[in-house]
C-alpha cells in the first residue's frame, strides 16, 4: 500500500485550461488528492497551433519531477502534432480528436455528427466563457460581420453538459437564439475523462 501511494503522489495531468474545473470535481469525488494537476492556459483553444510547443514545455519542466505525466489533451485540432509529442516521451492523452468526442463517448459524437454535420458544440466550460472566447475572442465584438462568416455553415448548437445546471442551459440557449441555431441539450457528465482518469489510477 506504501509503494502504491508513493506512486500517486508522483501523478501529474498537464490539462488544457477548459478541463480544470471537471478534472478537479472527478478527483474530489474520488478522493484523489495525490493527483496533481498543472494547466495551460485554455484561450489555446482558438490557437491550436500553438498548444504542441507549450505542451512540450510543460512536459520539459515537470517530467524530472513526476513519475508518471498523462496529458488531458485530446488532438484538439493540432493534426497529429499532440500525438508526436506523447510517443517521444512514452505518454499517454485522452481519447478521441476533442473534448467533444471524449464528453459525449466516441460512438455517441460520431452519431452526433452524422445527424447534422453542420453542429457548434459547447460544453460547460464553453457555455460559460461563450462571450469571452467566442465573441470576444473571435473579435466579433469589434467586427459583427465576422459572425455570419465564422458560423455560416452550422445549423444547430448542441450543448453537451457535464452538470445538470439550469443557468448554464439557459446560457447555451442564449448561444444558440443569438446565432439562429437550433438548440439541443445532452447531458454527458464527465464521460470518458472520468474513465481515463480512473484507467491512469488503476494502472498507477
Amino acid at each position: 500500500m506504501a509503494d502504491s501511494t508513493q506512486k500517486h503522489e508522483d501523478t501529474l495531468i498537464i490539462a488544457c485550461g477548459a478541463l480544470a474545473k471537471e478534472i478537479e470535481q472527478i478527483k474530489k469525488l474520488n478522493d484523489w488528492p495525490h493527483l496533481k494537476l498543472q494547466c495551460l492556459p485554455a484561450e489555446l483553444h482558438n490557437r491550436p497551433e500553438w498548444i504542441p510547443d507549450r505542451l512540450r514545455e510543460a512536459i520539459a519542466k515537470y517530467r524530472d519531477e513526476y513519475d508518471q505525466i498523462f496529458i488531458a489533451y485530446a488532438d484538439c485540432g493540432t493534426g497529429g502534432e499532440i500525438d508526436k509529442i506523447i510517443a517521444e516521451y512514452g505518454l499517454e492523452r485522452l481519447p478521441g480528436p476533442h473534448c467533444y468526442s471524449f464528453f459525449a463517448g466516441q460512438k455517441s459524437f460520431l452519431e452526433l455528427a452524422d445527424q447534422e454535420p453542420g453542429t457548434l458544440y459547447l460544453t460547460d466550460f464553453l457555455t460559460r466563457h461563450f462571450d469571452r472566447l467566442m465573441i470576444r475572442g473571435l473579435k466579433i465584438d469589434k467586427h459583427p460581420e465576422l459572425e455570419e462568416m465564422y458560423f455560416a455553415n452550422y445549423q444547430r448548437l448542441v450543448y453537451l453538459a457535464q452538470t445538470e445546471d439550469k443557468e448554464l442551459q439557459k446560457q447555451a440557449q442564449a448561444a444558440a437564439d443569438r446565432l439562429k441555431l437550433e438548440y439541443v441539450y445532452q447531458r454527458t457528465g464527465y464521460g470518458e475523462l472520468q474513465t481515463s482518469l480512473e484507467s491512469l489510477i488503476a494502472i498507477g
